[in-house]
């Protein structure tokens, strides 16, 4: 049954303000709600001011940018391969996105190289995926797939080597943000303008998107032109997802579940998914961080290990429940 937009994006937009407060109070040093408002004012006690403003805000706001991005990210391949267990991470987006962020560490470059290093592995992922998967004659889902697995285990193997080689010191750095560590995102404000512009530019295709779901041929009968939208998410997908990437390293599920649960929920048209995939993931991504800081406080754990253990058994039972229904 379609859900109604209004109440759909009062409820993921409560949610997602509700995170941020969580988000920010909580921690090693507990805040209370009520002087979470006034020291993001700047008004309260030095240390909550600096605590919120410096240090849980920009941690918080990074999670949602990742998190939003990756929902994003994985709804347009879930579109493209017409297969709601698609997302950057089977494809070998993020593999590629890692590598070129992990030899960019190793060859001792930082900074805006980063995510220029990220951005071009991503891409050179996804075209060797889909080069691959075209071959001499038309891919199709289920060999996209299944080549973008055996590009994904590829990016693992190179993974492996860059770490083999790595020196000590920078070596357990590499491992935890491997593993998921928003603990040092940089470059937050730029990352949610990415989140933002890539969602304005998605909205204007969301009707194209729900022809393509259905299949090129439809799709094309009904005036969209496969190919160029085809380029469109390709581009779009990988710029997300390297961005994601370089914020937090390697977080898995989000793109995966975030879009599953919304479906399942009833928002199958894109132009109310787009934007509610965003909102959700962002949310779930936020709350996934500020488990992992505070179940173990005062240390932290890897939020991608938080999302791996929290989303494989949810999406497992949202998976037969939705079997089911």
């Amino acid at each position: 049954m379609p859900v109604r937009p209004l109440p759909l994006f009062l409820v993921l937009g409560l949610l997602a303000l509700a995170s941020l407060v969580v988000a920010v109070a909580s921690g090693s040093v507990s805040i209370p709600l009520g002087a979470v408002l006034p020291a993001l004012q700047g008004d309260g006690p030095a240390l909550q001011v600096n605590i919120v403003q410096q240090l849980r805000l920009p941690r918080a706001l990074a999670a949602f940018a990742a998190g939003g991005l990756l929902a994003l990210s994985g709804t347009l391949l879930q579109v493209l391969l017409r297969n709601p267990l698609a997302d950057p991470y089977i494809l070998g987006v993020s593999g590629g996105a890692a590598v070129g962020a992990l030899g960019t560490m190793l060859v001792g470059l930082a900074g805006l190289f980063l995510p220029v290093g990220a951005f071009a592995g991503a891409l050179l992922s996804t075209l060797v995926v889909f080069g691959l998967a075209h071959g001499s004659g038309r891919w199709t889902p289920t060999r996209l797939l299944l080549t973008g697995v055996v590009v994904a285990a590829a990016w693992g193997a190179v993974i492996n080597l860059l770490l083999a080689v790595a020196p000590d010191r920078d070596l357990r750095g590499m491992v935890f943000w491997l593993m998921g560590d928003l603990s040092h995102a940089r470059h937050v404000g730029a990352a949610l303008a990415v989140l933002a512009l890539g969602l304005l530019a998605c909205l204007p295709a969301a009707r194209s998107l729900n022809l393509l779901a259905r299949g090129e041929l439809v799709a094309g009968s009904l005036g969209v032109s496969a190919p160029p939208l085809r380029l469109f998410v390709y581009f779009m997908a990988s710029l997300m997802t390297a961005v994601a990437v370089t914020l937090g390293g390697s977080i898995g599920f989000v793109g995966l579940v975030a879009p599953h649960i919304l479906r399942l929920a009833g928002a199958g048209d894109h132009r109310l998914l787009l934007p509610a995939a965003v909102l959700f993931g962002g949310t779930l991504l936020v709350l996934a961080d500020t488990l992992a800081r505070t179940v173990v406080a005062p240390q932290q754990l890897p939020v991608g290990v938080l999302t791996a253990l929290i989303g494989a058994p949810l999406f497992l039972y949202l998976l037969q429940r939705g079997y089911r229904t």
